[in-house]
């Protein structure tokens, strides 16, 4: 990773990114609870050439740093500053709670994007709705017929993607129900604590945000979060901007309501395709099927996802066999995939 470090003759971070972008909202609300000086620059025309200085990819976000040094991974950036930025911290201290929060975090990223993208391309409403915003974002500029152009664009540009989520005809359904499972499974768990892990925010916790604020602000889930789910809303607009109102919990008052989503999120669905996807990888395999409780899920092998897999397992290897750790894995059948 490209050093980001602050020193003391140093001002202000600077985000590049959008608000459609759940990796950089995810950072941002990451610099705003740890209240690091920073400017949030909305990605655009207006910005491409300052942003194409430090960006080694055409990816969002950047987070530059004061001595001009940038950093593109949303999950490298946050434990690169959290180093630095101790107090405060986003890791509980109990083992196996902190060990859910890295699961959360992965699963937020990996998985909850393809809920996000998977929703914002499937439906006229939703296609259209994002298809503008993206359009008033990057050419703020343009005048009405400019707008109409752009948003056409960039609707058959994105629809032309959902593939590399793994959404298709056949996936779809399990893209959908797995996302409706999860909001009823988060809105009970959300009842009784500010957060994911308690009444703090941890690693877990903006990763998984970052896609799920994204998919509330597209209109088919908007309308069902609002309307349903009133714990899972005052989470994701607590997130924007997130605050310590209390300590983490122990697995044993997490258990009752996180250990579904688990089993269900990460050991049925999320786990079986990260260790099929990397085997695919492994293999130069053009495609790849797993079956997925019960449902056959095919799609192209992703490399990043591969990698990531692989950090998940260094870090579970890093416990040392936790006894009260594993007896969670096993129970929520992620142990197999870890080990």
């Amino acid at each position: 990773m490209t050093d980001i470090s602050v020193d003391s003759a140093s001002s202000r971070y600077r985000i590049y990114g959008a608000e459609l972008s759940p990796y950089s909202v995810k950072v941002r609300s990451y610099f705003r609870f740890k209240q690091i000086p920073h400017q949030w620059i909305i990605r655009s025309t207006d910005t491409m050439d300052d942003f194409a200085k430090f960006a080694k990819l055409p990816i969002i976000p950047l987070v530059v740093s004061p001595q001009l040094q940038g950093a593109q991974d949303s999950t490298l950036i946050i434990q690169h500053l959290e180093s630095e930025h101790q107090k405060d911290s986003i890791y509980p201290q109990d083992t196996t709670v902190n060990f859910i929060s890295t699961l959360l975090e992965e699963f937020g990223d990996e998985w909850g994007n393809k809920w996000m993208f998977h929703y914002r391309w499937a439906r006229d409403i939703d296609q259209l709705a994002s298809a503008r915003r993206i359009a008033q974002l990057t050419q703020p500029d343009a005048n009405a017929e400019q707008l109409d152009q752009l948003t056409e664009q960039v609707r058959l540009r994105m629809t032309g993607r959902v593939w590399f989520v793994g959404s298709n005809p056949e996936t779809a359904p399990q893209i959908e129900a797995s996302l409706h499972l999860a909001l009823k499974q988060l809105e009970v768990h959300l009842e009784s604590r500010a957060y994911l892990l308690g009444d703090r925010p941890s690693f877990g916790d903006f990763s998984l945000w970052g896609q799920l604020y994204n998919v509330w602000t597209d209109p088919t889930n908007c309308a069902l979060i609002e309307a349903t789910m009133p714990n899972l809303l005052a989470w994701i607009q607590r997130m924007l901007w997130p605050r310590i109102e209390g300590d983490f919990e122990t697995w044993e008052t997490l258990k009752p309501t996180l250990k579904p989503f688990i089993k269900a999120q990460i050991g049925d669905l999320f786990l079986p395709w990260t260790q099929a996807n990397a085997e695919a990888i492994a293999q130069g395999k053009a495609e790849f099927s797993v079956q997925l409780n019960g449902q056959t899920w095919t799609q192209k092998p992703q490399k990043y996802h591969a990698k990531s897999y692989q950090v998940l397992r260094e870090k579970y290897a890093a416990l040392n066999s936790d006894q009260a750790t594993n007896e969670l894995l096993q129970k929520t059948g992620c142990l197999g995939a870890l080990i």
